[in-house]
């Protein structure tokens, strides 16, 4: 099984980053995906992949980081992604939940970093929070690219014109929440072809976990668990299914 997203350089996760391999890899999750957020902890995520043949990564600076990156560093980004380690450009996109006053600084970065994806052909982790509007118009000025919606909390009118583009949507923990009764609808929606599990750890525990504060890739098992039972499939074929998922996508 495969995490397609979490964060193994949050310091929660790596003070004790062999326990949490060694704890995923006894629960079947042998392989992650550490993902970016800004240029820092985009060459700290090079770094924690080398050496591990079960860790990749990707890297961009997300929406609630650009008020404090200089743009003008942004073109550094190029050369970070060269490492092979590096699937993907992300997680990069639009968040809007604090409200819309850097819009405009959200959408730059957000256009620099497709123009580098579409010239170096990588795909995308999207970060795309009560934006889905500007987000789609944003990206269809770069048709062509592969992507992923990261972490989906959206209605199932925005899942379906998402999946109408031929996007893959990433499904977390929220899923097991008992609030999410419209989120599950969208997993019911989304065709496995087009399914990604996902922890985003160290946020968002999934039930039946949730005393313990800090998720890890571990627990990317509950979310293939709620996958399967919405779907009424077994877990093992969830897993298969979007393993096969990730390597369409990120080629891994």
């Amino acid at each position: 099984m495969i995490d397609s997203h979490c964060h193994l350089t949050d310091p929660r996760l790596q003070s004790q980053l062999n326990f949490v391999l060694t704890r995923a890899e006894f629960a079947g999750v042998h392989r992650m995906i550490t993902i970016g957020t800004d240029l820092e902890e985009d060459r700290k995520c090079v770094a924690l992949c080398r050496g591990r043949d079960n860790l990749r990564c990707a890297v961009g600076v997300h929406p609630s980081y650009v008020d404090e990156e200089d743009f003008a560093q942004l073109p550094t980004l190029r050369d970070i992604q060269a490492d092979p380690s590096v699937v993907a450009i992300g997680e990069i996109g639009l968040d809007y939940h604090r409200g819309k006053a850097n819009r405009d600084r959200q959408i730059e970065f957000l256009q620099f970093q497709l123009k580098l994806a579409t010239q170096v052909s990588k795909p995308l982790v999207i970060h795309c929070r009560e934006a889905v509007d500007d987000c789609l118009g944003v990206l269809a000025d770069f048709p062509g690219l592969k992507m992923v919606f990261h972490c989906f909390t959206g209605t199932v009118p925005e899942a379906r014109r998402i999946l109408e583009l031929g996007h893959w949507i990433g499904f977390t923990g929220v899923i097991t929440f008992r609030g999410s009764v419209e989120l599950r609808d969208v997993v019911k929606l989304t065709p496995i072809e087009q399914l990604l599990i996902e922890t985003d750890a160290p946020y968002l525990t999934p039930e039946p976990m949730r005393k313990q504060k800090v998720n890890e890739p571990a627990m990317v098992t509950h979310v293939a668990a709620k996958v399967a039972e919405i779907k009424k499939l077994t877990v093992a074929e969830v897993d298969s299914a979007t393993t096969a998922n990730v390597a369409r996508l990120f080629g891994w």
